[in-house]
């Protein structure tokens, strides 16, 4: 009885707030609530969604998305490329630094070979691995750079010659590792070069100041080549891990925009998708749990499929996401062109107990605990509990629960400091590769402790082949071996992108496959003549 009524009592003070629902008149300050503290602002470091959109704003590569998603020039103007798709040439711009000092040819270069020292351990220096001797030089097999395939012609041209046709290459330029680093700046400050008054950039934004677990303040860049189409001078950027609190701070009308698309309150989503400022559109992304390999029991591969296959995916949307989003059984979500992924397992109860049981634990009896990790979200905590319930329910197993905050979260993930652990990925671009090359042996995003001779093999070959269809068809194979045969991931569920704002009010968002909402395309739209002076 005293559930229900608390239920009541929060469902009433949800809908007056709903009614509500307002927002001061457009100001020169967005105020965006962006999800968890940045763990870090050097663009060739940052692995999460959130700092990597302030590292977007911070930092410009040759190229950039616009707010359809669609891959436009940056500080390269214009590209060309050879016959066979081989080799590009990055034709740039005049541009400078934010402190006035030219941008060049050469600072793309020594850029990138910082993000690929080895020294660096780059999370995401993987995507350069499409560069000749990349690999190589990241992995210290070869110490001259000179021999990877990345150089000036002069100061405004950059030459880079792939180890196959790569048409996705533009894409990646776009990516916060491809974008160039003041190295003398790094160089003076070490690892405060990040700090406000330190930090140089070539972006739309400069970071003006930064409050840890509070907010990032970036303010417009006068010195950015295209500064005249960058419409609102402050950004400020809400450091919010709890639904409820982003909620209440949009509601009352302190914040503009809603981005993270875990602070939706999902309680209320069926009142809150009636609302005119609620926008949702599928994407590029899937929530998924990654599974450490490297120990007993979870190194069987038979354990591997009797947690995916007792998973109930439908329950999950319907009683906890409820925002429109569709049962994963693969990792690479539907809609990239000419792709169809592989139907993984489905939800079937018997066969995972029989599983269990050929591994040697029929019934869950002799079963050790497990632990279930996840980084402080309500609504990741909301599909563990459901998930430890699930698992205890069907399969007898025992399941504890452990919530870490986001840095910390990324620390126990990349040091493979647990056993199961809530993740998602959003592709970086529109290609099965962006999804299932996170899980090569040497992907600094791995994190399982897993890899397959058979996987590695068919992903190389996809690699270097130029026909599109049997390029497709190769990946298509591995990610077989992915999602049906391997399981070192637990695909739950493809995202639906959802925002909050007034559009109204607010321009330039768009929903896109990729879900990048550059803030240097957002700006204020002018007040109508019958609107009053006051919300």
């Amino acid at each position: 009885m005293g559930s229900r009524s608390s239920w009541t009592l929060a469902c009433g003070i949800f809908l007056v707030a709903l009614a509500n629902c307002s927002h001061p008149p457009p100001s020169d300050r967005l105020i965006v609530i962006n999800g968890p503290e940045p763990e870090s602002l050097d663009p060739q470091v940052i692995t999460g969604q959130p700092e990597g959109r302030i590292c977007k704003a911070l930092f410009e590569g040759l190229t950039a998305e616009d707010k359809e998603g669609n891959v436009v020039p940056g500080i390269a103007r214009e590209w060309l490329i050879s016959p066979d798709g081989r080799i590009y040439r990055f034709l740039l711009r005049e541009s400078c630094w934010s402190d006035g000092s030219p941008l060049t040819a050469q600072d793309f270069v020594a850029s990138w070979q910082r993000a690929l020292e080895p020294r660096m351990a780059a999370k995401y220096a993987d995507l350069f691995y499409f560069i000749e001797n990349a690999e190589a030089y990241n992995r210290g097999h070869l110490r001259d750079f000179s021999q990877v395939g990345v150089r000036a012609i002069d100061s405004r041209t950059l030459e880079v010659r792939l180890i196959g046709p790569t048409p996705f290459f533009p894409s990646l330029c776009s990516q916060s590792i491809f974008s160039p680093v003041p190295l003398a700046v790094v160089r003076k400050h070490g690892d405060d070069w990040i700090k406000p008054g330190k930090l140089i950039g070539n972006g739309p934004y400069l970071l003006d100041s930064w409050q840890i677990n509070d907010r990032i303040v970036l303010r417009k860049n006068p010195r950015y080549w295209r500064e005249e189409t960058v419409r609102i001078p402050w950004i400020e950027a809400l450091a919010i891990t709890r639904a409820s609190a982003a909620f209440n701070l949009f509601a009352s009308g302190k914040a503009d925009l809603v981005l993270d698309k875990g602070l939706i309150p999902t309680f209320f989503l069926s009142e809150l998708r009636k609302q005119p400022y609620f926008h949702s559109a599928p994407f590029l992304a899937t929530y998924f749990y990654r599974i450490n390999v490297s120990a007993p029991p979870l190194n069987d591969p038979r354990i591997r499929k009797a947690l995916a296959l007792s998973v109930d995916r439908e329950r999950l949307i319907r009683t906890i996401t409820r925002g429109g989003e569709r049962p994963a059984h693969s990792l690479t979500p539907p809609g990239i062109p000419g792709y169809t992924p592989p139907t993984g397992l489905g939800f079937d109860p018997d066969r995972a107990r029989t599983l269990l049981a050929e591994a040697g634990f029929p019934g869950g009896r002799g079963f050790p605990p497990l632990t279930l990790l996840y980084n402080s979200s309500e609504q990741n905590e909301q599909i563990a509990t459901e998930i430890q319930a699930i698992w205890q329910q069907v399969l007898g197993i025992s399941v504890s629960l452990r919530n870490q905050e986001w840095k910390v979260y990324l620390n126990s993930v990349q040091s493979l400091s647990y056993q199961i652990a809530r993740s998602s990925w959003v592709g970086d671009y529109e290609d099965p590769f962006t999804f299932l090359g996170c899980f090569l042996r040497k992907s600094g995003n791995n994190n399982t402790g897993w890899s397959d001779g058979r996987y590695e093999k068919l992903l190389a070959e996809a690699t270097v082949t130029v026909a599109p269809k049997e390029r497709l068809a190769l990946l298509h194979e591995a990610e077989a071996i992915l999602v049906k045969e391997e399981l070192p991931i637990l695909p739950i569920y493809f995202y639906s992108g959802i925002m909050l704002y007034d559009e109204a009010r607010l321009g330039g968002i768009a929903a896109n496959l990729l879900d990048k909402h550059p803030f240097r395309e957002i700006y204020f739209r002018p007040r109508s003549a019958g609107d009053s002076a006051n919300p």
